[in-house]
């Protein structure tokens, strides 16, 4: 985890900068199958981790224009 820090806890660019490790980890290879297992499903969460903080950033964006359409 980054910085120690819970999951829900990160925000985007923590969870893809740890999601950016986990990959170059898994790519250099060198790790055992067992830890190339565990890396592999905290590179899923941490990939449903972004796309949550992404949608929420999205849906955010689409409020605001609707507010701001309606303010017109």
């Amino acid at each position: 985890m980054a910085d120690g820090k819970a999951d829900d806890q990160l925000d985007y660019e923590q969870a893809r900068a740890e999601l950016v490790a986990v990959v170059e980890r898994l790519e250099a290879g060198g790790v055992t199958l067992e830890e190339s297992l565990t890396l592999w499903e905290r590179g899923e969460r941490l990939a449903d981790l972004c796309s949550a903080r992404l949608e929420g950033a999205r849906a955010r964006l689409e409020k605001a224009e609707r507010a701001e359409e309606s303010a017109r």
